[in-house]
């Protein structure tokens, strides 16, 4: 690990699952590096079809995967469904995973890597602001708004983990999207500024003062810091403080493991982190709210307190699925199931 002391704040980063699995999809033997269960390996007529796209976004090259739905055609219109990813993660997991499956049911959706991270183009690598995450999701409601065959008035949202938090960001203000869902909701600002489980907050003054230093050292010209970038035994890894950690390093270093997707970022993007909350002004969304999580998932209190404070919607539902904990939602056959059987309806309102 760079930089840092293993601490909350390093592994803050991190999402959740159970250990000793079986593995998923190889990114290497799949032309689309997908490594979620039941992938799209090839495209075929009559078949839901993925379609790797790029645009500009404020100047980056942006590197995202529409899904279309079987007997796709592009004459019609669709509903369609923005899909944000989680923390550290990429479009070839569990967002694409989510992405296909509503492509199953008729949706035409995108998921995109965030600007700095994953395919997408920006340096310095891994920078992970909330106004840059923001900005990614509305990039790509930009994009598939004029994607042949999308409803631009029937556009849906969904975010998963970190990607959830800035799913309610974007919708505070960005009404084109008529229904909004989060999936294991975390919110990344209160995470990285009072720690997990709010387990940090005497240490927010020394943890400020670190992103501090180190954007004035980025500013100039000196080496570009990193937090969260870890490299644990398995050892290590059985004796972190939170199931959530635990099962972060089982998903995102072995069992789901893509090359772009990493937990480190830079820590001068703490400063904008830790300023800020996915929660602030959560009443400015009035669409119909889905917020879906675990229910023994040690994340659940992010998703029931912006809940709570949701207040300007008349039509919101916190589901928990029983049984399921934090990244158990992203793969798990049955808890995934769970979710689509709750999101389909949902954005079927759209129709």
């Amino acid at each position: 690990m760079k930089n840092a002391t293993l601490s909350a704040t390093t592994v803050a980063a991190l999402n959740g699952m159970p250990a000793g699995l079986a593995e998923a999809a190889d990114y290497k033997k799949i032309p689309f590096t997908l490594t979620y269960d039941g992938a799209i390996s090839k495209n075929e007529v009559g078949k839901v079809n993925i379609h790797p796209v790029s645009y500009k976004l404020n100047g980056l090259d942006i590197s995202a995967n529409v899904y279309t739905p079987a007997n796709y055609d592009k004459t019609k219109k669709y509903a369609a469904i923005v899909i944000a990813h989680p923390n550290g993660g990429v479009k070839e997991q569990t967002a694409g995973l989510y992405a296909q499956r509503l492509a199953e049911n008729g949706y035409i959706t995108i998921t995109a890597d965030a600007a700095y991270q994953g395919a997408s183009g920006g340096t310095p690598r891994s920078v992970d602001k909330p106004a840059n995450r923001i900005e990614d999701i509305h990039g790509m409601a930009d994009f598939i708004s004029q994607y042949a065959g999308a409803d631009a008035t029937r556009l849906g949202l969904l975010g998963i983990c970190g990607g959830g938090g800035y799913a309610l960001g974007a919708a505070k203000s960005d009404k084109r999207f008529k229904a909004v869902a989060t999936l294991s909701m975390f919110n990344s600002g209160r995470v990285r500024r009072n720690g997990y489980v709010d387990s940090q907050v005497a240490t927010i003054q020394q943890r400020l003062k670190q992103a501090s230093d180190a954007r004035a050292q980025e500013a100039s010209g000196g080496e570009i810091l990193y937090s969260g970038d870890a490299n644990l035994t398995d050892a290590q890894i059985a004796k972190l403080p939170f199931e959530l950690y635990r099962q972060g390093y089982e998903y995102y270093w072995k069992t789901h493991a893509h090359p772009g997707s990493t937990f480190k970022y830079t820590t001068s993007s703490l400063i904008d982190l830790m300023g800020w909350d996915a929660t602030d002004q959560i009443e400015l969304i009035e669409q119909p709210l889905l917020m879906i999580a675990g229910s023994k998932a040690d994340s659940l209190y992010l998703s029931e307190d912006a809940f709570k404070k949701a207040t300007g919607t008349k039509t919101k539902e916190l589901y928990k699925i029983e049984g399921a904990s934090h990244i158990e939602t992203y793969w798990v056959p049955k808890y995934v199931n769970a979710a689509l059987a709750k999101l389909v309806p949902f954005f079927d309102k759209l129709n």
